[in-house]
């Protein structure tokens, strides 16, 4: 079997998965024309220490389920396999290893591009590590790169927009939605929830 040549990243923490990940992964897949996605299932996300997340087993269900059957679409334990807290920057060490001729090319929201200045860990050696950004930007967001240029020289270079339809769907929104018992089942893919339904995932407060 050939490997995989250019190797798209999203990461997250995907509680539940919805369609609004599916749509942004499926758009990334076809503009930046990647073999591969890997979606990489974040269990302990250090700027989400503190908050109350799904336990591991269960969001690994729902994403297995949400994922299953879609042509490049893959499930990576690269964080699940180390202990936390899981930083970007050591999870693309880590994938350089598991594909030494791949192109890396790591997903994120036009958001998470401005934070790179004030909010990651280690970003200088986060941006080397990756071959590419494919960027996620909401239709009419404006972005401007001359700071992030002038932080890290060459990042411009790196950057390749993915455009995507604006959907307020959120994972939050979905939680709370199926403790107040108020239909969700068109937020995201039917395998998704009746595994919600199967193990009685969010039907408490507790689960928030």
């Amino acid at each position: 079997m050939t490997a995989p040549k250019r190797i798209g990243i999203f990461g997250g923490t995907f509680d539940p998965p919805h369609f609004g990940h599916l749509i942004l992964a499926a758009e990334a897949q076809y503009q930046l024309k990647l073999d591969i996605l890997l979606f990489v299932l974040t269990p302990d996300p250090p700027h989400k220490q503190g908050l109350h997340l799904t336990n591991l087993e269960d969001r690994l269900a729902m994403l297995a389920a949400a994922i299953e059957g879609h042509d490049g679409f893959v499930l990576s334990t690269v964080d699940i396999d180390r202990p936390g807290p899981h930083f970007t920057a050591d999870t693309m060490a880590l994938l350089h290893q598991e594909y030494p001729e791949g192109t890396l090319i790591y997903l994120m929201g036009g958001d998470s591009l401005d934070g790179l200045l004030v909010d990651w860990h280690r970003p200088d050696e986060f941006v080397a590590l990756c071959n590419e950004i494919g960027v996620m930007r909401r239709p009419q967001d404006e972005l401007d790169l001359r700071p992030l240029e002038q932080a890290f020289p060459g990042i411009t270079a790196k950057i390749h927009f993915v455009e995507a339809p604006l959907l307020e769907i959120a994972s939050n929104q979905i939680r709370r939605r199926i403790r107040q018992g108020r239909p969700y089942c068109f937020y995201l893919p039917e395998a998704v929830r009746a595994v919600i339904d199967q193990r009685g995932i969010y039907q408490t407060d507790g689960d928030e």
